[in-house]
């Protein structure tokens, strides 16, 4: 399964999440397959999304938010699961597709490839909830079965991106309609 197969798993079962995605070819996949107001697409600050949604988690306590993050940002910002973990706002989700690659920037190898597991880190973090995830098959279920709570979800994927058009929006719209959304 590649990150774009996952990304359309995941859109499928999308209702009124709020949803950080990682930056680079995960924003520009996601935005392609399914864009809504309710998507805030990264555009640099490569390991933030996870801080990010952790503040809207924090500021928005009766929405659910889903951090759509890869393998390389995360190892760019690991304290942001010990934050998370130790905080454990009720309605956040962090899904980390792993790819075992920094796909934005031309698919150079994650350690995540090697030794590193994330699944470990987190629990070492203190996060109670972890699914790891192999197969398309099994994001549906487990994201539904969720529900409220501290999650972190782990799904493995090949390296690679696909190929899709830009997203034809600045940033300062993107931040825009989404703050227009959140603030309603």
């Amino acid at each position: 399964m590649r990150r774009y197969d996952a990304l359309k798993e995941i859109t499928e079962i999308l209702t009124d999440e709020l949803v950080v995605c990682n930056l680079g070819d995960p924003s520009r996949e996601l935005y392609n397959i399914k864009d809504r107001l309710e998507n805030f697409y990264m555009m640099g600050s490569m390991g933030l999304s996870s801080s990010i949604a952790f503040g809207l988690a924090i500021s928005q306590p009766k929405r659910k938010i889903w951090c759509i993050d890869g393998d390389g940002s995360i190892l760019m910002n690991l304290g942001s699961l010990s934050t998370i973990a130790n905080n454990a706002p009720s309605n956040l989700t962090l899904i980390i597709i792993d790819n075992g690659s920094y796909g934005s920037t031309g698919d150079q190898m994650t350690y995540t490839r090697r030794k590193t597991k994330l699944e470990i880190i987190a629990q070492g973090a203190g996060f109670e909830s972890i699914s790891v995830i192999e197969n398309k098959t099994e994001i549906s279920p487990i994201l539904k079965k969720l529900g409220w709570g501290c999650h972190l979800v782990l799904i493995k994927t090949m390296p690679g991106s696909e190929q899709v058009e830009n997203i034809p929006l600045l940033p300062e719209e993107i931040k825009k309609r989404f703050m227009d959304l959140i603030l309603k």
